[in-house]
């Protein structure tokens, strides 16, 4: 539901918003929803969800957008910021009965415009795979729920791979498919492969090639959403448990975790160029984190509730020739009165007074942005900016070990594969952003403990033997950097209040009490380490816009070329044309549009 306003101006919707590179305008006329365009009541349903895939027809039109509203599917041709949705015309419409979809990915190696891979996860457990362009079923997993009975959380194709699928659960686990496996008319026996620090991962025990071909357990609690790193070689998972975990896909290894101020993580996305990965969830926050580093390097604050997607601006994040990143040039003392500044925390738009500039590491001035954007149950779409101001707050040679005033040390050994002013991408995935960025180490994070970087051996791939029968070829693969955590029990937390929550703890009231006090305190041992830095320890991201624009919760948020596309649970689909770009000069009079005001 959307959080309450406390007055007119609180509850209007919002047309239009203006950023530094101009206005990004709603185009009414490129909503999708349902053909009939009645808001759907969303009391009790899975969320809406978008997915969109090109098939590079040469006509100039390829792109397709399937969404889920309760039990509907549909698949569309969609036609952006040029032409008016004709929702009369869906390429396909599928009314399930007795279970929900919950997810969708279409698979953009094989799309054509005869033929799309679109799996489709469910309620009930199961994952279908359709062509919504032929209107075929071509197979469905897990049909008996034999493998996992618990609702489909996220899934995506592999990266690179026509076959591989991997599915994430309300369990807790995830599992890889392969599309010309079967699943099996017996539950699978798994056996061992790799276990680490609150994950594991088994193999099938059976002697025949059948799904799944792997199973991770991952945390305590459900996976909510995984993300692939650009090049396909890492994994990040949005846990319920609060904790962000990254692993080298192909060889199982965990690279680094972080862990949420409170509560459960709910999205995940990767910067462009597989640097950063940003975490929304229970806590309102956005969480800015450090692949390189593996630590926190700053915080956003600007959501009212729970924060439901987060998602990176291609078209904006880049790194051009000019301003090249700051470093502070004043006495300690200087230093700790500007930290203490505005309630302690070294803002987005702190005084440039107080910078300098340098060069990059190859001569050349660089100026480097991130865009990225969020959502949430507060029906607020946010905008963030992270500059150089954040990424390079200091120089290499200082610390801010004096300034932090954090009991015991965090740690401040530089990140594995880097060396000084050297680029981070020999640790990091790989780049698609020229020149390369320079980083600090200004900031304390974890180091290893025991582990080696991955320049001094290779780690063994586990999928590569899972998937010997298949001819997979190897992802590339790092070493497991150990990171130190403290163990963390908590599924739940004080301001989850949905009935379910209530319905299943209320028959309890003493355990619930003996697992909010352990809760309690591991939160209290994590706060304040690496894993967890307290607010006034990194930088606070303030939001460039923040603005209402659904009247029930948002579910999405995807940045494209020319646009930008939301939606909320009502069911509604919406485009918002970029700055510049030639937008619909068609009347607003749908009475079932959003309406509002201009900002």
């Amino acid at each position: 539901m959307a959080a309450d306003g406390g007055g007119k101006e609180t509850n209007e919707i919002k047309t239009q918003f203006s950023t530094r590179e101009g206005v990004y305008k709603l185009l009414p006329n490129s909503e999708y929803s349902r053909p009939n365009r009645v808001p759907f009541n969303s009391q009790g349903s899975n969320p809406v969800k978008v997915s969109f895939v090109n098939v590079n027809d040469q006509s100039g039109n390829g792109e397709r957008i399937c969404f889920n509203v309760g039990r509907e599917l549909y698949f569309y041709i969609y036609k952006g910021v040029r032409k008016a949705a004709d929702l009369s015309k869906p390429i396909d419409k599928r009314i399930y009965k007795g279970t929900l979809p919950t997810c969708h990915d279409s698979n953009p190696l094989s799309a054509t415009a005869d033929s799309v891979s679109l799996l489709v996860g469910f309620s009930a457990g199961q994952v279908q795979l359709i062509d919504p362009i032929k209107k075929e079923t071509s197979k469905l997993f897990n049909e008996d729920r034999l493998i996992d009975k618990s609702p489909v959380s996220c899934l995506k194709w592999v990266p690179g791979s026509e076959n591989l699928f991997l599915v994430a659960h309300a369990s807790g686990c995830m599992y890889l498919y392969n599309v010309e496996h079967t699943c099996g008319t017996t539950p699978p026996h798994y056996q061992l492969l790799k276990q680490g620090e609150n994950y594991a991962v088994h193999t099938s025990k059976s002697k025949t090639a059948r799904n799944p071909l792997l199973r991770w357990t991952v945390g305590e609690g459900a996976v909510n959403e995984f993300a692939f790193s650009p090049d396909g070689k890492f994994l990040a998972c949005a846990c319920q448990d609060g904790f962000l975990r990254v692993f080298c896909f192909d060889a199982a290894e965990l690279h680094g975790t972080m862990k949420s101020y409170f509560g459960g993580l709910l999205c995940v996305c990767w910067s462009p160029d597989g640097r950063y990965v940003v975490t929304g969830g229970e806590d309102d926050l956005v969480t800015v984190w450090s692949f390189a580093d593996c630590r926190v390097i700053a915080r956003g604050r600007g959501h009212k509730s729970w924060v439901s997607v987060v998602a990176f601006d291609h078209c904006i994040t880049s790194v051009q020739d000019g301003q090249a990143p700051p470093e502070f040039s004043g006495s300690d003392e200087d230093f700790q009165e500007q930290l203490q500044s505005n309630g302690s925390r070294e803002r987005a738009d702190s005084a440039q007074s107080r910078l300098s500039k340098r060069n990059s590491t190859d001569g050349r001035p660089v100026s480097v942005t991130y865009r990225f954007g969020s959502v949430g149950q507060d029906t607020q779409l946010c905008l963030w900016d992270l500059t150089e101001e954040i990424l390079f707050p200091l120089s290499r040679t200082r610390t801010l070990t004096n300034a932090m005033n954090v009991a015991g040390p965090c740690g401040d050994a530089a990140a594995p594969g880097t060396n000084g002013n050297s680029s981070v991408s020999s640790s990091g995935p790989s780049n698609s952003l020229s020149p390369p960025l320079p980083r600090s180490n200004s900031l304390p994070h974890s180091s290893p403990t025991g582990g080696s970087s991955p320049n001094n051996h290779k780690a063994t791939s586990i999928i590569d033997s899972a998937l010997i029968a298949t001819g997979v070829s190897k992802f590339a693969t790092l070493a497991l950097h150990e990171v130190r955590k403290e163990r963390h029990s908590d599924k739940d937390h004080k301001r989850n209040h949905s009935m379910s929550y209530v319905g299943n703890k209320s028959s309890d009231k003493l355990s619930q009490l003996i697992g909010t006090r352990a809760a309690k305190a591991d939160v209290a041992k994590s706060l304040g380490t690496a894993l967890c830095p307290r607010m006034e320890e990194i930088p606070l991201l303030e939001a460039l816009v923040c603005k209402k624009i659904a009247h029930e919760r948002l579910t999405v948020l995807i940045f494209l070329d020319d646009c930008l596309v939301t939606a909320c649970q009502e069911g509604f689909v919406c485009t918002w044309a970029r700055p510049g770009k030639v937008g619909l000069l068609t009347s607003q009079n749908s009475t079932n549009s959003p309406s509002g005001t201009v900002v």
